[in-house]
């Protein structure tokens, strides 16, 4: 008989609207929260904090425009790619019921999505030193917050389409594409054990797209269409079947923009 309650199932385990709620519930609002905040930013960036100092010559690597950049870059991070995670977060939640029955509480879901943004966070402040450095060096505009030169930005994009051809690339695909593969190769218990995986799970999702962030050095960092054009070509990669294809054809359109860029 049809009760008319959805239901997502997998692993055993069947999730209610209100159960997948509780287990979304965490991630769901910090991404709600990031893209809110990554709005106020990109609509007055005086909110970025030491903003104003990042405008005078030599201060990039002071600490409060340095702090700023990487809350900007965090805010975005988690703004971009906890929506991708969803999936494996899922997925894990499915696994980790068994622990749950025995008393084990919903922290650990918790802990996997905080593993998850931990290690964002950590791309975050190299992408705000990288930032800085290349700001103090005048070769980005601090006001737009993208690369000053043809060439620059064609390196940029070479470097990103040419990664997009490589093993580690596919393999990190790989593996954020099928949650089951990293669950059953990655497992382990505790709370401790799912913060280390959701740390992990984050260092694959950083190797398979970290080349692709460094697209918004070339079409400015604060780009809201870029920001949200990178969001869904992610998930795209993600969930597309097969998608390696895929992958291999943005890399050469990236390798072709980038040599454009670079004599043009």
């Amino acid at each position: 008989m049809m009760t008319g309650q959805t239901s997502v199932s997998g692993a055993g385990v069947k999730f209610t609207p209100a159960r997948l709620a509780l287990v979304l519930g965490g991630p769901v609002a910090l991404a709600i929260a990031s893209w809110i905040y990554l709005g106020l930013m990109i609509g007055d960036m005086s909110m970025i904090p030491g903003m104003a100092a990042m405008m005078m010559p030599g201060q990039m690597f002071m600490p409060m425009p340095l702090f700023g950049l990487f809350l900007m870059w965090a805010v975005m991070m988690a703004a971009m790619m906890l929506p991708t995670a969803m999936p494996m977060i899922i997925a894990y939640a499915r696994m980790q019921a068994v622990d749950r029955a025995r008393g084990a509480g919903w922290r650990p879901v918790l802990l996997f999505a905080t593993g998850y943004v931990l290690a964002w966070a950590g791309f975050s402040l190299a992408a705000a030193i990288f930032q800085a450095g290349l700001t103090h060096l005048a070769l980005m505009s601090p006001m737009m917050m993208k690369a000053e030169s043809g060439p620059l930005a064609g390196a940029i994009l070479i470097v990103a389409g040419l990664y997009q051809f490589t093993p580690l690339k596919q393999t990190c695909l790989r593996l954020c594409r099928t949650p089951l593969s990293f669950l059953m190769t990655e497992w382990r218990e505790g709370n401790f054990g799912a913060l280390t995986m959701g740390w992990r799970h984050g260092l694959f999702c950083i190797g398979c797209c970290w080349a692709l962030m460094g697209l918004l050095f070339v079409a400015g960092v604060m780009n809201t269409l870029w920001i949200i054009a990178i969001t869904l070509y992610v998930l795209i990669e993600k969930i597309l079947p097969g998608s390696a294809w895929f992958t291999r054809l943005t890399g050469a359109g990236m390798v072709a923009a980038g040599l454009w860029l670079m004599i043009g």
